[in-house]
């Protein structure tokens, strides 16, 4: 109890030293503070799920290596922004709907195609890592296009950067400790219980590491920036899946393997659930509290599915058939009809004079 609620503390007050550091040292390179969320944050945010894919891969634990960075994503989008957008509707630019969102579809897509042969191989760790590098290269690129002059409060405008960098080092270093603490209570919580790896993978360890995005994203919103509270999210599973994966598939012993279950549910909802966030942030460019509520209600289900069908009740079987034949298609028809309300009056728009 008391590493839980020590954890607790430093997940905090390292995810506020990380926002108010963020957001000077945007101020200071004259860059928006979605370019900071979605690289330095975010990779800091990402760092206990580095510390424990590592550590389950070198004591061949590979279902908690590769389900927590599943997991993780399925949790950063549904629960993260699902919270972020209950504490203030979040604003998501074009940048995110025409660049950011569809690279994270397509990290999803990539990992799902290379774990289909049911394992991760050094060579599939080499091209996770170089499509990394790319994104981090498309990011500079961006962030050089978005530098401008702006107008900033006279005490964050005098913050000298490297005293910005420096406390978003000491934040960084609170939510990796914080990080550790939550995952060794996690894990021993989880023993007692008798959870598969699996399941310890996909649920206790995901939600733990994914606790410092959860505290970074809502000190964000709390502070009113929504960009780091965006960014962050969709930077945190970029750096999961190319980053995290890749470097634990490269120095892993033996080949990371995938178990069927994780490639035949697991794997497609994390892409779905990425594919959702497109019409989600494209219709009208924001997140509002009631679709935040939608993603916290469809992370309920996958949550109750999970531990359903792995303890073997019946109630698995009838989320699924809820899921299939209700909820899906009246999600698809809903969110294919606020799209083409969103495009038609953006065209309207343009046509306007």
């Amino acid at each position: 109890m008391i590493e839980l609620l020590g954890g607790l503390l430093l997940l905090i007050v390292g995810a506020e030293l990380m926002v108010r550091a963020a957001v000077r040292l945007a101020a200071r390179l004259h860059v928006r503070p979605l370019i900071i969320g979605l690289t330095i944050v975010a990779l800091g945010s990402s760092a206990p799920q580095m510390a424990v894919s590592l550590q389950a891969t070198l004591a061949q634990n590979t279902d908690i290596a590769v389900g927590s960075v599943i997991g993780s994503s399925i949790f950063n989008i549904l629960v993260t922004l699902g919270l972020s957008a209950l504490i203030i509707p979040l604003r998501v630019s074009r940048q995110v709907v025409r660049l950011d969102i569809p690279l994270m579809i397509g990290a999803s897509l990539l990992v799902f195609v290379l774990a289909w042969n049911e394992e991760f191989t050094p060579l599939d760790g080499v091209i996770l890592l170089s499509a990394l590098v790319l994104y981090l290269g498309l990011l500079l690129r961006q962030s050089r296009h978005s530098a401008r002059p702006q107008a900033h409060p006279p005490v964050t405008s005098k913050a000298p950067w490297l005293s910005s960098l420096l406390l978003i080092v000491a934040g960084l270093a609170m939510l990796v400790y914080a990080g550790h603490l939550l995952v060794g209570a996690a894990v021993a919580v989880a023993a007692d219980l008798g959870l598969s790896e699996r399941i310890i993978g996909l649920t206790i360890i995901a939600v733990s590491t994914s606790l410092p995005e959860l505290a970074t994203s809502l000190i964000a919103a709390l502070r009113g920036q929504r960009e780091i509270a965006v960014g962050n999210v969709i930077g945190s599973n970029l750096f999961n899946l190319l980053g995290v994966l890749g470097l634990t598939a490269l120095v892993a012993p033996s080949p990371l393997s995938v178990s069927p279950n994780a490639l035949d549910f697991d794997l497609p909802v994390m892409l779905g659930v990425a594919l959702l966030c497109l019409p989600v942030f494209y219709s009208g460019y924001r997140v509002t509290r009631a679709e935040g509520l939608l993603f916290l209600g469809l992370y309920l289900a996958y949550g109750l599915h999970v531990v359903s069908f792995t303890t073997g009740m019946p109630l698995a079987g009838k989320l699924e058939h809820w899921m299939l034949f209700y909820i899906l298609p009246a999600l698809v028809a809903f969110l294919l009809f606020t799209s083409l309300r969103a495009w038609r009056r953006q065209h309207h728009k343009r046509e306007s004079p």
